[in-house]
């Protein structure tokens, strides 16, 4: 194993993330578009994506175990792949069945990157909460631009060109890293680069039960949250946005990408602090700052919700730290895998309560409420995880291949 192929490892891994956010995010600013040169409604296109994002959560698990079985590298060279073609073919649909499908394949691809590349990453790093601060960074930036990405593409090229060039660029990748591969530069790693101590049978399946009602809430805060926005800011701001897809597209981008430093901060704190203090704190947060954004407008709206997103960015760190803690090296992959199917599995039912509100109240007051309830349950069920039993977790000062 060379300090090349590790580096590139967590290389390839932030890129990914970064990607995968896009790609999985540019139908929810195109959908904007599609209404006027369809001429169909939004809450009969947005559920389009539902079977797209169901997959992204059911494949995961699979997607983690092949990873753990066969290889994390290989995995991550079909996730540039097949996420890749799946997004072009998007760009080549001509109607609402044919997208259907395409946006299946494209949430299918989707579905690889965080059981595998997760893992990937955490097994090449040392100092893991800086890493995976700096995984959240590129993460970040890639949902804050899905919708400038979208929405600037759909403005100059029109929406099929949103598809086709970051799909292009996905396949791309996908071919470089299978000639690294297949040339012997990047490899896959044994065992973990940094060892952790075991947990205590209890406390795994303590945390397993906890982590479990929380991740479930937060993917339905997160996917319900990435969903609505650009619809929210077109109805909330309209007077100051104009009927500017790229206004709305920017205004998402800007929320977003206010969370990329804390969150890269949450990585360091993660390194440092108790885990579950951070996390705890993290979910807090969000319930004022949901029900807020439920009732205001103009730049206080903003403001709230970029809050929302700095702090569901910041507990992610923390998040995946605690799930590599009370899960066997050997089945982290799976174990991502299954965090992602209760967090992108609340994806679809996330698209239906979005397209249900708004079928019925032309608004997403009710929606808002809903959320922040769901973070209030996540906080109280978080209070319940195992004390962290070292105190703190200040970083052991050892020299990191890859960081």
């Amino acid at each position: 194993m060379t300090d090349l192929s590790a580096r590139l490892s967590i290389g390839f891994s932030w890129i990914g993330h970064a990607l995968m956010h896009i790609v999985s995010a540019l139908f929810l600013t195109v959908v904007l578009a599609l209404e006027r040169e369809w001429h169909l409604p939004y809450d009969e296109l947005i559920r389009l994506w539902t079977l797209g994002a169901l997959l992204i959560g059911l494949g995961a698990p699979l997607a983690g175990w092949l990873g753990d079985r066969w290889s994390e590298c290989r995995m991550m060279a079909v996730f540039f792949l097949v996420t890749g073609a799946g997004t072009m073919a998007c760009g080549l649909t001509e109607g609402p069945t044919s997208l259907l499908w395409a946006l299946a394949a494209l949430g299918l691809g989707s579905s690889i990157y965080h059981p595998v590349g997760m893992a990937w990453m955490v097994k090449n790093a040392v100092n893991r909460g800086k890493a995976l601060g700096y995984l959240g960074i590129f993460g970040t930036v890639g949902i804050a631009s899905a919708a400038l990405v979208a929405g600037g593409l759909t403005e100059w090229l029109g929406w099929r060109a949103a598809f086709l060039i970051p799909g292009a660029i996905c396949v791309g990748l996908g071919v470089l890293l299978a000639v690294l591969i297949a040339v012997g530069v990047v490899e896959d790693r044994k065992g973990d680069l940094k060892p952790q101590p075991k947990a205590s049978r209890g406390d795994v399946i303590r945390a397993f039960f906890v982590l479990s009602v929380t991740m479930v809430c937060a993917g339905l805060m997160f996917n319900g949250m990435q969903v609505v926005l650009p619809k929210l800011f077109e109805a909330r701001l309209s007077h100051l946005l104009g009927d500017s897809t790229l206004g709305v597209g920017g205004l998402v981008t800007a929320v977003y990408l206010v969370a990329a430093l804390p969150q890269l901060i949450g990585g360091h704190l993660a390194d440092k602090f108790p885990l579950k203090r951070i996390y705890t704190l993290c979910l807090l947060v969000q319930v004022p700052m949901m029900a807020a954004v439920a009732v205001l407008a103009d730049l206080p709206l903003v403001g709230a919700a970029a809050l929302v997103v700095i702090a569901s960015q910041v507990q992610i760190p923390a998040e995946n730290l605690l799930l590599a803690r009370y899960t066997p090296e050997k089945h982290r992959g799976l174990a991502y895998g299954a965090k992602f199917i209760l967090s992108f599995g609340a994806g679809p039912i996330a698209v239906q309560l979005v397209a249900y509100v708004y079928e019925r109240t032309g608004e997403f007051v009710m929606l808002y409420v809903t959320l922040s309830a769901l973070a209030l349950i996540a906080f109280l069920a978080a209070l319940l995880l195992p004390a962290d039993r070292d105190g703190g977790r200040k970083a052991e000062a050892v020299p990191a291949p890859a960081e």
